[in-house]
């Protein structure tokens, strides 16, 4: 039996047009420039317009991808998109994309917070490896902005809106997913969670003004979870890929925070010209974070045929993801 590996053959983004900076947030509540960069690193974000919703946003990173790949939509096997910040409760988001990219595949949405992508993305190998699919299409996206307590300095001066996207090809050439790590531990659930809107917690106008329809995060402890939980993953997926971190062309971490970042690159011994870090011009975009700095690496030539690449992601639930992508030499980047 032919050994199958995903290929990364194209790739796409897409942000709102819509920049609001430090500064613009100053304008609206007690903080300022310098508050958020020195605790987060984060200088502006991009915030959807009236008429964009997460659909809409995964539908323009999708075509995006597929457009750089050369292939067309109805030649698609498969769709994912993480996100968890979809339209509506029901129908799941990857349906509403599958149809605006005129595809007609399968289609299922992956909702594991800021890890999603990278749940995704292995997920799509484990497809492409049993030989079930060729061609499947990888979305993060997600919308933040909707659900964030414009009055609570802590977390609205966090969070962007986005997504990205890439189409994961079978091919015979060694690459793809070397290895990986999915983790969760649902005990710290509550310290990354919007109470509301769900069925423990039906939308109601009490829920509504109690603000229960917002995310509220325990800062401290998600920081103390991050930092342990980005080094630990990268730890696992380099001694499964049997590698060491000099062996690495780019690290991808999620785009959450600059501290946890430089943490988990310095405990890990490595150089911040080989880190991939865009928080400072998007926030954390959850779902998306992942894939905008893929996206953005590779597009800018940090990231290219014959690389190896570490994803690592932490998010709520609380859950962690790693993953080794080896591009192939003869691929289209």
């Amino acid at each position: 039996m032919r050994n199958l590996y995903g290929n990364i053959v194209g790739w796409g983004m897409y942000v709102p047009e819509n920049v609001v900076t430090n500064d613009d947030l100053a304008r609206r509540i007690n903080t300022n420039d310098e508050w958020i960069r020195s605790r987060s690193g984060i200088r502006e974000r991009h915030l959807v317009g009236e008429e964009e919703h997460t659909s809409t946003m995964a539908t323009r990173a999708g075509q995006a991808a597929l457009n750089k790949a050369g292939l067309p939509a109805d030649e698609l096997d498969l769709l994912i998109v993480a996100t968890s910040s979809p339209d509506y409760l029901t129908p799941p988001v990857s349906s509403q994309v599958q149809d605006a990219l005129g595809a007609r595949c399968g289609a299922f949405q992956m909702v594991v917070g800021c890890t999603g992508f990278v749940y995704a993305l292995v997920t799509a190998q484990q497809f492409i490896s049993t030989g079930a699919y060729r061609n499947i299409l990888i979305i993060g996206a997600e919308l933040t902005s909707r659900w964030i307590d414009w009055e609570d300095r802590a977390t609205c001066v966090l969070f962007g809106d986005g997504a990205g996207a890439v189409v994961f090809q079978a091919t015979e050439i060694l690459c793809g997913v070397r290895s990986f790590v999915l983790g969760s531990d649902g005990s710290g659930a509550r310290h990354l969670i919007v109470p509301g809107g769900g069925v423990a917690v039906p939308p109601s106008r009490e829920s509504v003004d109690a603000g229960l329809n917002h995310v509220r995060m325990n800062g401290r402890e998600v920081f103390k979870f991050a930092t342990r939980k980005m080094t630990e993953a990268l730890d696992e997926v380099l001694g499964k890929a049997d590698l060491t971190v000099d062996d690495l062309d780019l690290f991808i971490p999620h785009q959450a925070n600059l501290r946890i970042i430089e943490f988990a690159a310095k405990k890990a011994g490595l150089p911040m010209d080989k880190v991939m870090v865009n928080v400072d011009r998007y926030g954390n975009t959850s779902a998306a974070s992942v894939p905008l700095a893929l996206c953005e690496a590779l597009d800018a030539g940090r990231a290219g045929p014959g690389d190896k690449l570490a994803l690592v992601a932490f998010g709520a639930g609380l859950t962690w993801a790693g993953a080794i992508v080896e591009l192939a030499r003869a691929s289209a980047v």
